[in-house]
């Protein structure tokens, strides 16, 4: 396994490569389980999702074959699946959104439970009421948590306390839901996922570090550039050269985002400026010079390239034709996915879900991974 730091030059020269015959073996903690092989599934029931890095490859692979088995059941086939019926799903919203409100109210809805959502004025998490408390409360009166809050410590909390699942909804470190739809949304487009190369441009956020894991895991490549300051954290590029040097994933860090794009498969950004970084928006827009994704950037990308983009877009981030390019473009795919992958995740937290249509293929040239 190669794992390959770039410096910014002009050129698509690599300055450093570290070539890594042998990593150590992956810490098991309270939130993974035992491999499987084959088509057999892996059962998360009981589990939290807080990070990608708590989940081994297959578990990431199960949940995104749930999705898919859903949307097709669903969607397709027109079947009705209340299969969580008389559940319910307390959601804490210190941040708000729609794309994540929505897709875990209408996901729970049609698989037949409850959702309750809790917004900063409904809980008095940190002013009146502790988050140990909160989840103590919550265990008592509902079946999982959903909670998208700023600090992963809060999760971890929640987690520590609740009897019950919890599930993170976003933190200032990880989206851990955003990388799952835009992996499922890439599968369907290609039909595989480990043999692309996925590029990102763009801050150093917690979308990137999802991201950065969940690659690592598949052993799918990923070249990212961000601006010099921007990088991202020093402890999620540890874990995702640990990931890679496992799964075979090539990783490449820039500050170069022609250098990123090269050859690139999926190029995905996201915002520049982040819940909370409102005062440093000058800043920021000033060091985010050269980072817009357009055609011009694309011509050096792969030539079926596709993009994704989490959602909500500034107009300075990408051009609006490639954002609106109906045949390169799949934010909107990728945004509705958000209800399937959520879907897929309540599920196999709460019931040993079994899908009944075939697991997708996860390996270009292969009929499975």
């Amino acid at each position: 396994m190669s794992f390959i730091i770039s410096s910014a030059r002009s050129s698509r020269s690599l300055t450093r490569l570290l070539t890594t015959s042998v990593c150590s073996p992956v810490k098991d903690d309270n939130r993974t389980s035992k491999k499987y092989s084959g088509n057999k599934t892996c059962s998360l029931l009981g589990r939290d999702l807080l990070t990608l890095k708590h989940l081994r490859g297959e578990e990431i692979q199960q949940l995104l074959w749930t999705a898919s088995d859903l949307k097709t059941r669903i969607q397709v086939n027109g079947e009705v699946l209340q299969l969580l019926a008389g559940k319910s799903l307390s959601m804490i919203f210190q941040k708000r959104s729609t794309r994540t409100r929505l897709s875990s109210e209408t996901g729970m809805t049609l698989l037949g439970g409850n959702a309750v959502f809790l917004g900063p004025e409904d809980v008095h998490i940190g002013i009146n009421e502790s988050m140990k408390d909160t989840a103590r409360v919550l265990s008592r009166m509902s079946d999982v948590i959903l909670a998208r809050v700023f600090d992963q410590e809060d999760l971890e909390i929640l987690a520590d306390e609740a009897k019950i699942p919890v599930i993170s909804g976003l933190s200032d470190l990880y989206h851990p839901l955003q990388i799952l739809a835009d992996l499922i949304t890439l599968q369907e487009h290609f039909g595989y996922l480990r043999g692309l190369k996925i590029a990102w441009v763009g801050d150093g956020n917690n979308v990137l570090h999802s991201l950065m894991i969940g690659c690592s895991k598949l052993g799918i490549d990923l070249s990212f550039a961000t601006p010099k300051g921007y990088e991202p954290k020093a402890t999620v590029l540890e874990d995702t050269i640990r990931f890679a040097a496992k799964s075979g994933a090539q990783i490449l860090m820039t500050n170069n985002p022609v250098e990123a794009v090269y050859r690139a498969d999926a190029v995905i950004t996201d915002t520049w400026i982040s819940m909370g970084q409102e005062r440093e928006k000058k800043e920021r827009l000033k060091a985010f010079q050269g980072y817009q994704v357009s055609h011009k950037m694309m011509k050096e990308a792969g030539a079926d390239w596709v993009f994704l983009h989490c959602l909500p877009r500034k107009q300075e981030e990408v051009t609006d034709d490639v954002f609106y390019d109906p045949e390169r473009s799949l934010v909107w795919q990728e945004a509705e996915n958000r209800k399937w992958t959520v879907m897929a995740v309540l599920l196999h937290l709460l019931t040993d879900y079994v899908p009944t249509t075939p697991r997708p293929c996860f390996m270009r040239g292969a009929l499975e991974y």
